[in-house]
């Protein structure tokens, strides 16, 4: 090769990324702006054909980039110097773009991919250390701003009257009253006399599935109120379904349980500046990928985690709860995540492999996790320094995982980890709560088997430990070597005994296949107290029989979409008499 075309060829490669990101994010937009017609249309199940679509799209096109770079450079496309070449290259053709850290990251995944990198490479990538996607943020995201001349009502009414679909208002006057008063309430709760001066309102529209929501929030003089409303579609036109003005309630909306949301941003980084001023104490990374960017929060999940690497000195040490059979789990006491690492042999009687614990995994990355399944980030090539572990944890991890982790030097590697927000285990909670507390845990238990089986998830292994309690109080599965769809069980009564001696027997006395299911047998496997147990079963008896489960996959396999709200059941109007 000529000296004039091995100069070119840097410039030539980094153009290509550049092209791959704008393909990349341009196809991203145009699903996330199917949104609204699928709304309009009531077409939820493209919605959530869309939502997966959606999330596949990033390791596809990494693949593809990957795929053509090794035909364009063939024997070079591992050489490290010319890799930093194409590294500055890239860097000045982006710097003009929106939101240039997420194409930072599209590289870093492609030199990644290419070089196996373990840790960092800051000569080849972009290091996650060195991204802050708000750093350079000096705009605001597009805002709609609706000014109080001396009546509430009308604000909300210029402000509802924006909103444009095909279909029609159910009953807007109605729908204006209610935003209306449920504004005058929570500020007459929060002892706030001042007059609301205006309200501020993202443009761009929030879908989730079967719900659209407007997202906004409420000034006034010394005062902030975050403002989202939540609309429904219904047979006879939209309305108000509720309105959130509580951070606890908008932080669940935008949980880390719940499935992204499709709103097309021009610049995200924006709209996530504006989302902090509604829950501050939401860490950015998960802003980013509720928003559909999980890659980039991913990028700022590892930034978040040196960062306190960086200014801490506490050990990596076991989480809180029974070891599981299947992951080693160990949390960093000053960060609020847990890392799960798959073991290298699973004890009896777990018979699951390695490969169907990832497939499960990648399940719930792509599935509706209807704010029940915690989103768990997989990592790759993770280092961090061997001394900042506790000898025990250390020494299971030696013994448990050495086909995953391994020394190096002065470190430890994992090949493969997955990261989630940490959470109470259910079985300590109720340990150590008050009987009011642990009754409302025990009952959101029940609803949160019940909200999973209505997106076609069946927790497989009940027990307490494999479910968490938030800050918010609400009860999330996070076990899911035993996950499968409800579609695929067969959910069967206990056949009565044939002798008396059957139900003396350690062991059934009738056959049981791999995918048949008992559900009346489930409480004998819960460790609740006597008032426990009666509540659970006055509020949520009915999951404890194979009638409501077969009812279930009958709706499903007829491809009804049953509805799991991201709001509390008080937040919702009565809508019965418009």
């Amino acid at each position: 090769m000529d000296m004039a075309a091995a100069a070119a060829r840097p410039l030539e490669c980094a153009r290509q990324i550049v092209a791959a990101f704008a393909r990349y994010n341009a196809e991203f937009r145009a699903i996330t702006r199917r949104a609204p017609q699928r709304f309009d249309a009531r077409d939820w199940r493209g919605s959530q054909r869309d939502a997966v679509e959606r999330i596949e799209l990033y390791d596809h096109f990494v693949t593809e980039t990957v795929a053509a770079l090794r035909v364009t450079l063939g024997a070079q496309a591992a050489e490290r110097t010319l890799w930093q070449q194409i590294r500055a290259e890239f860097a000045m053709q982006i710097s003009a773009l929106p939101d240039p850290e997420f194409t930072k990251t599209f590289f870093s995944s492609i030199s990644r991919r290419l070089f196996g990198t373990v840790g960092v490479s800051p000569d080849i990538e972009f290091v996650a250390n060195d991204l802050d996607p708000l750093a350079d943020i000096h705009s605001a995201v597009g805002t709609n701003t609706y000014l109080n001349h001396g009546s509430l009502a009308l604000l909300i009414e210029d402000l509802l009257g924006d909103v444009r679909f095909r279909s029609p208002w159910r009953d807007l006057d109605m729908s204006i009253a209610h935003v209306a008063g449920e504004v005058r309430s929570h500020l007459r709760a929060r002892g706030e006399r001042r007059a609301v001066e205006r309200v501020e309102v993202i443009r761009a529209g929030f879908y989730q599935v079967t719900r659209a929501f407007i997202v906004g929030r409420i000034l006034g003089r010394g005062f902030l109120v975050p403002l989202v409303i939540a609309l429904k579609n219904t047979d006879s036109g939209v309305l108000v379904d509720a309105v959130m003005l509580a951070e606890d309630d908008v932080s669940i909306v935008f949980s880390f349980t719940r499935s992204y949301f499709h709103a097309d941003l021009e610049r995200v980084a924006e709209a996530v500046v504006f989302l902090r001023s509604l829950m501050p104490r939401k860490p950015v990374s998960e802003l980013f990928t509720v928003l559909g960017r999980a890659r980039q929060g991913k990028t700022e999940r590892y930034r978040e985690l040196m960062r306190n690497l960086a200014h801490t000195s506490d050990l990596f040490v076991h989480a809180a709860g029974e070891r599981g059979l299947v992951m080693v789990c160990f949390t960093l006491p000053s960060f609020d995540v847990v890392f799960k690492v798959i073991r290298d042999r699973f004890a009896y009687p777990k018979t699951v492999l390695r490969e169907e614990v990832i497939d499960k995994y990648r399940l719930v990355f792509i599935h509706d996790r209807a704010g029940r399944l915690v989103d768990a980030q997989e990592f790759r090539r993770l280092r961090f320094p061997r001394a900042r572990f506790a000898p025990e944890l250390l020494e299971e991890l030696r013994r448990e995982t050495a086909g995953t982790v391994h020394e190096d030097g002065a470190d430890l590697v994992f090949d493969h980890a997955y990261i989630e927000r940490r959470m109470t285990p259910l079985n300590l909670y109720l340990r150590n709560a008050a009987a009011a507390e642990a009754e409302r845990a025990v009952l959101d238990y029940g609803q949160c088997i019940r909200d999973l089986a209505y997106t076609n998830i069946f927790p497989g292994d009940l027990l307490l430990k494999n479910f968490g309690v938030t800050r918010h109080g609400r009860v999330i599965f996070y076990d899911y070597d035993e996950l499968c769809r409800v579609t695929d069980c067969n959910f069967r009564d206990v056949p009565p005994p044939t002798h008396e001696e059957d139900e003396l027997r350690g062991e059934a006395w009738f056959y049981v296949a791999d995918n048949d299911v008992f559900p009346e047998t489930f409480l004998n496997f819960l460790g609740f107290t006597d008032e426990q147990r009666a509540a659970l079963l006055r509020v949520h008896g009915e999951i404890l029989t194979a009638a409501f489960w077969r009812g279930v996959q009958q709706r499903l396999t007829e491809g009804e979409v049953l509805e799991v709200l991201p709001y509390h059941p008080h937040r919702v109007r009565v809508v019965g008499s418009l």
